[in-house]
């Protein structure tokens, strides 16, 4: 069941701490699974707080597990960071053979590694990166199970009063970033059927950070009175940390063929209404341009919600936070989610 509402965040490590704290699930099902576990890809967006609540999850459980992190760590503040925390670093270039053959014998992979921003005009890296990498990762780990981290941009624009696309809607990407995504899919699901490999396909749909998201870009605009272009009228948010623990829980649901699930909150959200929920917390009249489509980019998450049961932090919960964040001039990653964006490109 779903939290309750929950008294502000108003430090980065008061942030980091509720991103990386444990379930009673996760300590139950972790403990189901064998094997130590491995994050390729480690240095994203999600994958530190990710490899943190793996750590503290093991340590609570009583586990004898070992959490490695895989980057190419250009960031040596973060490496640090997480070896202090109790990753095992290893700092490698994925799309170098020699070293993707070089990495140890793993039984979990968590595989994060991949390119969305500078899409376009680049698109030949995304693709490599997208669509060929996975291949080499599959057969280097076919003895393993991975969750292989997905987008809900394999999918089309659906009508907003449909409730979202759901793991049944044929995927039809819009633009070469979800397309190669859907290539990412296509080349587990060959290797899975291949060698027997059980795989879940994880199609993420706004994670949520007080530091980068939906409702940060949606608060700042407030704060500032910028006008919000809400052309793109609705959106689906899931708060990171629950994010993480489902991406640690998918453990226990790979499959051959790949278990699909898209993971995020169940809520479509009017962006108008969230916006101005937060314009009401600062006490401020949000500025809107454009008209609502008639479509969105929305998934439907009742699959996942069956599997795991709905996310322990509310959208209220959320948009809470979030405003006191702003309201705070709490830090901020320089990562916008382009969630406006209705033609697919990155």
């Amino acid at each position: 069941m779903p939290t309750a509402i929950q008294a502000a965040i108003r430090s980065v490590q008061e942030l980091e701490d509720r991103l990386a704290h444990p379930s009673a699930a996760l300590l139950k099902e972790l403990a189901r699974v064998d094997g130590d576990i491995m994050l390729l890809g480690v240095g994203g967006k999600m994958g530190p707080s990710l490899a943190r609540l793996a750590v503290n999850a093991i340590r609570a459980a009583g586990l004898d597990k070992k959490v490695i992190g895989v980057s190419r760590f250009s960031n040596d503040a973060l490496k640090q960071e997480l070896l202090e925390a109790g990753v095992e670093i290893i700092s490698a270039d994925l799309s170098d053979d020699s070293a993707l053959q070089a990495l140890p014998e793993t039984k979990n992979i968590l595989y994060m590694a991949g390119n969305k921003f500078g899409t376009t005009g680049n698109e030949h890296f995304t693709w490599m990166m997208n669509a060929y990498l996975p291949g080499r990762v599959a057969e280097r780990f076919r003895n393993s199970r991975i969750v292989v981290f997905s987008t809900g941009n394999v999918y089309p624009l659906t009508p907003v009063g449909q409730g979202g696309a759901t793991e049944r809607t044929s995927p039809n990407a819009n633009g070469e970033y979800g397309q190669s995504c859907l290539g990412r899919e296509r080349i587990f699901e060959h290797f899975s059927h291949k060698n027997g490999t059980p795989m879940f396909i994880y199609r993420l749909n706004y994670a949520i950070d007080l530091r980068y998201g939906v409702l940060l870009e949606l608060a700042r605009s407030v704060k500032e009175q910028r006008p919000i272009d809400i052309t793109m009228g609705h959106a689906n948010v899931i708060w990171q940390g629950d994010a993480n623990e489902l991406a640690l829980r998918a453990l226990l649901r790979c499959s051959s063929p790949p278990n699909v699930m898209n993971i995020t909150g169940p809520e479509t959200i009017s962006l108008r209404w969230a916006a101005t929920e937060i314009g009401r917390r600062l006490g401020v009249e949000p500025e809107f341009t454009g008209e609502e489509a008639p479509n969105a980019l929305l998934s439907n998450a009742s699959k996942a919600a069956a599997s795991f049961g709905y996310p322990q932090v509310t959208l209220a919960q959320m948009i809470d936070w979030v405003a006191e964040w702003v309201r705070l001039d709490g830090a901020t990653w320089n990562k916008p989610t382009h969630f406006q964006e209705r033609e697919g490109k990155y």
